[in-house]
């Protein structure tokens, strides 16, 4: 399986996305498809044995859509060119294993499989069809104001006569053809292949009410005697139009933050080419290359620096505005920025495999999910799209044939009805705010994988964290060693760190940090025992280091060395003890120091009415000092790995909602098992399936931030929600004169109508105005400012 986001360009309506996901569905291989109206693309799960990109942009273009192919960043194009093409070693299909590719049959005018960047290209991106539509508007308006002056809707004072003594009618209808046919072609396009697909759109209703208003006035102009309205049915679109204008300016402002994303890499780099520094497209670095960076510029590819140091901006991958300073041996990320000294780095990732495509990668497919709210108002829109359509019916037989009024009254009121449903607003509610939302997390190193997620982060009851690496710093450091009688602290240091050789467990990395300098002994039959510790055989001799429960195991009594044991895990230290020949012979106690922020954050979830539980192999009586320090609500001690899950589920299985934050690695079942997994400190691994929120840096602060987030995304959803069914409510009985004599124009319909969408993707952009930060005690908690907590240890 694949999953792959397509551009399609030239929605007219919210409702259009649902064209296309028809069409995709049917397609052999396609299990799921989410387009957006917002982000102007959509999402496709495909088994690309049966099917490829080509056939998907096929299918797009059969519904009458344009489609370039799929969205990829700036960087893997050739600079100039706006296309990569599938045969490229930097199309993303080369980058992931297993794929088969069936290259497209394109002749050299249909590049039927490019990829494209986001927001370039010969198609028109959102800006581009912004300006169309403000274009469309323009020519509307221009033949609207004669028209209004010809036939001035009752306003006498105002009326002229046309020029040259040419007759009325003829003179309106080509004004009005004028003002109709060009500025409103795209939705009566679209409303046709909504038509053709099943599928009733706003397009539908427009087509209705401009074009029932415009056809009865070409008949009463050449077929028969009857009023014309064509100054109606001109300011109707009219406003029409401007309503859309001012909902593509919003989406195009909604798509801020992925098109910068897309253009984050830089379109060329310097590398070594036989010996020679040349510039190329970044699109031709290949694996292994030596790239060379300067002062000032961006890193265009992922890898690790084999000669010279920085300091290196890496915001747009962590939100952390701080320059780390990295040197030899460190890993760079494609996108960054150089800050100060030169630096030379081979590249280890290329293409659709660094860091800045998998994150844009991770935020189209967030931003094309859908929300389960979204679900129900894409059915609810098209059933108001069919209410508008039988109440307009109804209200032209009520007012026609049993209240006996002018034809030319039924119809006005009609047409009102037609144009004043508003089933843009359901439709924007929620894909407007997800856009935003998921765009604002991107920018602060919070990648939100989808809809759903945002949706139950809000619920959450309680919040665990997996200590070490989350509360915890997690680089622990061998802080006492104790000795039995007749031994040194040298000689039980370099049995551990024998035994431990090869283990990346914190508690070796410390050990064998404290040994340099030390000879070790050779160990042999080396053998580990998950949650507890190993064993080795050193000189024909059997020794073990880890914790109570592996001497407990293997019947080994701590002897002289239990009251020493009993004081260090008391104090909060972690405590290895060092097993030889069946007897405790030393033990070296490991420290972790807490997180700045980690006090502050626990804080912050309780007053947001979240209880905080802390998970951890430590024995319960470390566990709950460290607890108590931090002032942690659920203390899970002594837990195993391959336990995690289990005991998120006992927190569910008593009625919770759990988040589980860890670093992805042990983790992970524990992480897919919680209602919302976070995945913190993933660095440059942000592919990582389990999670359900990705947070670039390793601070837990970021979880109160995502859940801020979360719960700010959801409010504008619900607002824009409520706004769009009230105004519906309210908005039919008006149109159909159910307060007569007080009754609606078409205009004031679409001024209505226009201004509701317009509203709803307005009040989603103002989510970019949430300032994310965690305020405690009137003050904002950064990493200067966060209580420390002294002390505390692993």
């Amino acid at each position: 399986m694949r999953t792959t986001t397509v551009d399609v360009t030239s929605f007219q309506t919210p409702l259009d996305p649902l064209v296309v996901e028809k069409r995709l569905r049917a397609l052999p291989g396609v299990r799921v498809v989410t387009a957006n109206f917002a982000s102007a693309s959509a999402t496709v799960v495909y088994d690309e044995a049966e099917t490829d990109v080509a056939a998907l942009r096929q299918a797009v273009r059969d519904c009458g859509f344009h489609c370039r192919g799929e969205i990829v960043p700036r960087h893997l194009c050739t600079p100039g060119e706006d296309t990569v093409v599938p045969a490229s070693p930097r199309a993303p299909h080369h980058h992931e294993a297993g794929q088969v590719h069936r290259p497209a049959k394109a002749g050299a005018h249909d590049h039927a499989d490019d990829m494209t960047a986001m927001g370039h290209g010969p198609g028109m991106d959102m800006q581009a069809m912004a300006r169309d539509m403000r274009n469309r508007f323009l020519v509307s308006l221009a033949f609207t104001v004669p028209i209004f002056f010809l036939a001035p809707m009752g306003m006498e004072f105002m009326r002229v006569t046309p020029p040259f003594g040419l007759p009325l009618e003829p003179v309106l209808f080509v004004l009005a053809s004028g003002a109709i046919l060009y500025p409103g072609w795209p939705f009566f396009v679209a409303a046709i292949r909504a038509l053709r697909h099943g599928v009733l759109n706003m397009a539908v209703l427009v087509l209705l009410s401009v074009g029932t208003g415009y056809l009865f006035s070409v008949g009463a102009t050449f077929l028969y005697q009857a009023e014309q309205f064509y100054e109606a049915s001109v300011l109707l679109l009219v406003f029409i139009l401007l309503g859309h204008w001012l909902e593509m300016r919003a989406r195009a402002g909604a798509s801020a933050a992925i098109r910068h994303l897309m253009d984050l890499a830089p379109p060329t780099a310097k590398v070594m080419r036989q010996g020679v520094e040349v510039e190329i497209a970044t699109s031709e670095v290949v694996v292994g290359d030596q790239v060379m960076v300067r002062p000032g510029g961006k890193i265009p590819v992922d890898g690790v620096i084999e000669d010279g140091a920085s300091d290196i901006d890496e915001s747009m991958l962590t939100g952390e505005s701080l320059p780390v300073r990295k040197g030899l041996g460190d890993a760079v990320v494609g996108g960054s920025i150089n800050k100060t000294g030169a630096f030379r780095y081979h590249a280890t990732k290329v293409g659709s495999d660094t860091a800045l495509a998998q994150i844009v990668k991770l935020v189209q497919e967030a931003q094309n999910s859908k929300a389960p709210a979204q679900l129900l108002a894409d059915r609810a829109s098209q059933w108001l799209v069919l209410a508008a359509i039988v109440i307009g019916v109804l209200t032209f037989a009520v007012w026609f044939w049993i209240l006996g009024q002018p034809l030319l009254v039924a119809l006005t009121l009609t047409i009102t009805v037609f144009v004043i449903a508003c089933p843009d607003a359901l439709g924007l509610a929620t894909p407007m705010a997800v856009m935003v939302g998921t765009g604002l997390g991107a920018q602060h190193g919070i990648l939100i994988k989808d809809a759903a997620a945002l949706e139950e982060s809000v619920k959450l009851d309680v919040v665990v964290f997996d200590k070490t690496g989350t509360l915890t710093m997690g680089e622990p450091k061998v802080v006492q060693v104790v000795p039995a009688a007749g031994y040194d602290e040298a000689a039980i240091l370099a049995l551990a760190a024998a035994i431990e050789q090869g283990s990346e467990h914190h508690i070796a990395v410390a050990v064998q940090e404290r040994a340099k300098g030390l000879a070790l002994p050779t160990a042999t039959d080396f053998a580990a025992f998950e949650g507890k510790g190993v064993r080795a055989v050193v000189d024909g001799r059997t020794v073990f280091s880890g914790n109570r429960m592996l001497m407990q195991d293997n019947a080994i009594a701590l002897g002289e060395l239990t009251a020493e044991s009993d004081r260090l895990q008391g104090a909060g230290r972690t405590v290895a003890h060092i097993a030889r020949d069946g007897q405790v012979i030393g033990l070296i106690a490991v420290a972790d120091a807490p997180r700045p922020t980690a006090r502050a954050t626990i804080q912050r979830l309780q007053a947001l009415g979240v209880k905080v539980a802390m998970m951890t192999g430590d024995n319960l009586g470390t566990a709950k000092r460290i607890a108590a320090e931090l002032g942690i609500d659920i203390v899970l001690a002594e837990v195993l790995p391959g336990e995690k899950a289990a005991k998120v589920k006992e927190l569910q299985d008593q009625g919770n909602k759990v988040g589980m934050v860890g670093d992805g690695v042990n983790d992970a079942p524990a992480l897919t098992q919680a209602d919302v997994g976070f995945a913190i400190g993933a660095g440059t691994d942000v592919a990582i399936e389990s999670a359900d929120v990705v947070l670039m840096r390793s601070d837990p602060a970021d979880v109160v931030k995502a859940i801020d987030l979360s719960r700010a995304t959801l409010r504008k959803m619900h607002q824009n929600l409520w706004w769009a069914v009230a105004y519906n409510v309210i908005a039919f009985p008006l149109a159909a004169g159910v307060l007569y004599p007080f009754t609606l124009s078409p205009e004031v319909a679409a001024i209505a109508m226009s201004g509701s969408s317009a509203l709803v993707a307005v009040n989603a952009l103002l989510l970019k105005r949430l300032k994310l930060g965690e305020t405690w005690g009137g003050r904002t908690v950064t990493l200067e400012s966060a209580p420390e907590v002294a002390h505390a240890t692993s």
